[in-house]
């Protein structure tokens, strides 16, 4: 699906976004799930190819014809696969959505949710010019972005930073390096504490979690992980560690919903904030998303944004609209309370598998 803008970050520059979206039949409900897998192993060892593999081969066999009590009883099955999280997440936060269905119920409503709406900002990838990011902040600014984030690499950090918060000294900002920095950068991390930033997302190796907790030591601005965290075990190290005051939480990395819910646990009993990192999704994505965002320790405004922040077109209705107040309403028809359109799917649509018994 083409993007609205093209989206840069330090990991490369994105035109359009590749995904591939999962329909679990069941007691005639069908429930929708997004996996969030690129098309290179950038972001996550995972990519488009390898869930398409995976999931076609070991996780949907696996799981079609199978009788489950509640979502959390496919996990048994899932986790006969290492790794793979992505993959993992499609085909269970689409049975979160069939359950939900089954019960009658809104998805917070099982998740534990207690927001009607859930804060939200907007991420700002890396732009021509320092001109062109002011312009562009502005512009979500005057749209009704409450908070801010804008991404940085090696080269493009102190200068965009400064430039951003001189012309808005009290809109809540943060960056993201996407881990393009090393442990020797602390003065340049330093350096930031003074423009009053919520936090620096993922300033190093998405695999050192120790060396976070080296950098969080010598600063001030809260270090948030992201890339970091694929699991309550990964955010448990962290916590132990203080190597972030705040996670990014995104449910495709850490294996879905399940994993989602018990590292939420996790976090309110020690502390640390959580907020909704975004991965492009189309609406199947952005519900889930949203939906978990209304859980009590998500307490940072996330990066959801509205449908047409990403999409002239989606493949679902209705479109998720910003309020005034920077929130996305949480959606209160049953399961996601989104209806797939699939006109338009096979509109977008480049390959197609089914398994199994309807």
């Amino acid at each position: 699906m083409p993007l609205v803008q093209p989206f840069e970050t330090s990991l490369g520059l994105k035109h359009e976004r590749d995904c591939i979206l999962v329909a679990v039949y069941a007691d005639g409900l069908v429930g929708w799930g997004e996996c969030v897998a690129g098309m290179g192993p950038w972001y996550s060892p995972e990519t488009i190819g390898t869930a398409w593999h995976i999931l076609t081969e070991y996780l949907v066999p696996a799981v079609v014809g199978q009788s489950l009590e509640e979502p959390t009883a496919v996990l048994h099955l899932l986790n006969k696969v290492r790794g793979h999280q992505m993959a993992k997440a499609a085909v269970e936060n689409a049975l979160w959505d069939c359950f939900a269905q089954a019960q009658e119920k809104p998805l917070s409503d099982l998740l534990g949710g207690v927001r009607e709406q859930v804060a939200v900002g907007v991420s700002i990838g890396i732009q021509p010019t320092v001109e062109a990011l002011v312009a562009k902040v502005g512009a979500y600014v005057g749209e009704g972005y409450g908070r801010v984030k804008i991404k940085i690499k090696r080269g493009w950090e102190l200068e965009p930073l400064a430039a951003v918060r001189e012309a808005f000294p009290t809109v809540p900002l943060m960056v993201d390096a996407n881990s393009d920095f090393v442990l020797a950068d602390a003065p340049l991390f330093q350096e930031m504490d003074k423009y009053n930033l919520l936090m620096i997302e993922q300033p190093l190796a998405n695999d050192d979690i120790l060396e976070h907790a080296k950098l969080q030591a010598q600063i001030e601005t809260a270090v948030c992980l992201d890339e970091s965290i694929h699991g309550l075990h990964d955010a448990r190290m962290a916590v132990e560690l203080n190597a972030c005051r705040v996670i990014n939480m995104k449910v495709g990395r850490v294996g879905g919903l399940s994993h989602a819910l018990a590292i939420h646990a996790l976090c309110q009993h020690a502390g640390v904030q959580l907020w909704c990192g975004g991965m492009l999704e189309t609406a199947v994505g952005r519900a889930v998303n949203i939906h978990l965002a209304s859980l009590p320790a998500f307490t940072l405004p996330g990066d959801i944004s509205a449908t047409d922040r990403y999409w002239r077109e989606d493949i679902a209705e209705p479109p998720f609209v910003l309020n005034a107040d920077s929130t996305i309403d949480v959606p209160t028809a049953v399961g996601l309370g989104i209806q797939v359109d699939r006109a338009r799917v096979a509109k977008y649509q480049v390959r197609e598998w089914t398994s199994g018994r309807r």
